[in-house]
């Protein structure tokens, strides 16, 4: 038995005399003997408490973290800055040690937090509701589809923007492969969304169409002839948006989209190697009852007092199966608090001055690195806070050589479109200084 396992022979005795069995093993009668283990774990003996806290830390400084480099790198997560207000609250212990309000009503601290939270992404996006909350943008792309279908039960197609980021469009097609609905990518026209090839492929098959803007190389689309083309098929129109744009840009909402959908990581969540993130919908009142998540309502008690109450519950573990729109399970309730506390911190002003660095600053990199005529702007399109870059290099060497100046690159396009050789994805944005600029625009030219 393993030395960290409690249990002493006599306890173990015991258990197996309860439940009628002589041996541990024969509680593994069920699986055959030829896929059992027989002998020990090839692990390594066992350290000392300083022994593994020094492994630990050297193991961990093989990597470079953001707090080291200057990061230029975004394509889907990002560096902004967070303000340590937000740590501060969110590591109170009520707040870390929530989860899930099973019982919402001695939950009403989470729930507030939820209400909160799903009122500030309402009014963002421009949206009737928001909910609470998924594991990423691309899950939230995944559940708006099927809302789609779900929505236009005679329809099995969804069109999605080859300008979409690539990692929502493959967890689409993951997730929705095997369940007869058909998913059919719209081609680009210079970066973005080619609008007469959406039209010759809307039919009366399609429930509903998926674009992106800021789109997956930072390029603001034109959204509403999209919106119109759509509607007039009777189709439904999801947007995946850059939340942090929405300061400065319209929403959502304002320009007639249907589902809004996106990743908060932006707001206050730390880009932690890849997740946890904080996937959003936000969507019109005739489509309420098809989001997946939880919505927070507001009530009264029996007292007339503000209370919170869980509504419209369309999930499997609140409802019956048959009934249910989506299993999503988790509400990602300590990102969304740190989304929360972000959004009151930095207020509508704060938020506006956000984008406009993001912008300003981009658009200066765009300026510095192409004034020497070595790399090209690839899409000569208004952008909000990333742009792609073409050079006459490898985006890998390039980004070899910007590491060995403590620079984190661009993110190397042709991994994902192979017409896109050497052409890299910058992203910059209120954290960059002009210095940090300009010292990549330096070392690039040099390189």
């Amino acid at each position: 038995m393993h030395k960290f396992i409690p249990n002493t022979k006599n306890d173990i005795l015991e258990m197996l005399e309860v439940i009628g069995v002589k041996d541990v093993n024969d509680l593994f009668l069920d699986i055959p003997e030829e896929f059992r283990l027989t002998n020990e774990l090839d692990l390594q003996s066992g350290m000392s408490e300083i022994e593994l806290r020094k492994h630990i830390f050297n193991v961990a400084n093989k990597n470079k973290s953001i707090d080291e480099l200057t990061c230029f790198l975004g394509a889907g997560a990002y560096d902004h800055y967070k303000p340590s207000v937000i740590n501060a609250i969110a590591s109170r212990s009520e707040f870390y040690t929530a989860y899930t309000p099973y019982q919402p009503e001695i939950s009403q601290g989470t729930l507030r937090i939820i209400f909160e939270y799903q009122t500030m992404m309402s009014g963002l996006t421009g949206m009737y509701a928001a909910n609470a909350s998924l594991y990423d943008g691309q899950t939230a792309v995944v559940e708006s589809a099927i809302m789609a279908i779900q929505s236009k039960r005679k329809c099995d197609t969804i069109l999605v923007s080859k300008s979409v980021h690539p990692e929502s469009r493959k967890v689409l097609k993951t997730y929705l492969s095997h369940q007869n609905i058909n998913i059919v990518e719209i081609e680009m026209n210079d970066g973005v969304t080619d609008l007469e090839d959406l039209k010759g492929k809307l039919d009366k098959d399609v429930a509903g169409v998926i674009v992106q803007s800021p789109n997956f190389f930072g390029i603001i689309e034109d959204i509403e002839p999209i919106v119109e083309a759509t509607h007039a098929n009777k189709s439904i129109l999801i947007q995946s948006v850059d939340p942090m744009s929405l300061g400065i840009l319209k929403s959502p909402g304002e320009m007639g989209v249907d589902i809004a959908v996106g990743d908060a990581q932006c707001f206050g969540n730390p880009i932690n190697f890849g997740g946890p993130y904080l996937g959003f919908i936000a969507t019109t009142k005739k489509l309420l009852r098809k989001i997946p998540g939880r919505i927070v309502g507001e009530s009264a008690d029996k007292d007339g007092k503000r209370a919170f109450v869980l509504t419209l519950q369309a999930r499997e573990q609140h409802i019956r199966r048959e009934r249910a729109t989506s299993n999503i399970c988790s509400n990602q309730g300590l990102n969304a608090l740190l989304a929360t506390v972000y959004l009151s911190t930095i207020g509508k002003e704060g938020l506006k001055e956000v984008g406009m660095q993001c912008i300003n600053k981009a658009n200066y990199a765009i300026k510095k690195v192409t004034e020497s005529g070595k790399y090209a702007l690839k899409f000569n399109k208004s952008v909000f806070k990333e742009f792609a870059i073409e050079g006459k290099n490898d985006v890998a060497e390039i980004n070899e050589k910007l590491l060995n100046e403590n620079i984190l690159g661009g993110y190397d396009l042709s991994k994902e479109y192979e017409e896109l050789n050497k052409v890299s994805l910058y992203a910059v944005t209120e954290k960059r200084t002009k210095e940090d600029i300009d010292t990549l625009s330096e070392i690039l030219e040099v390189i």
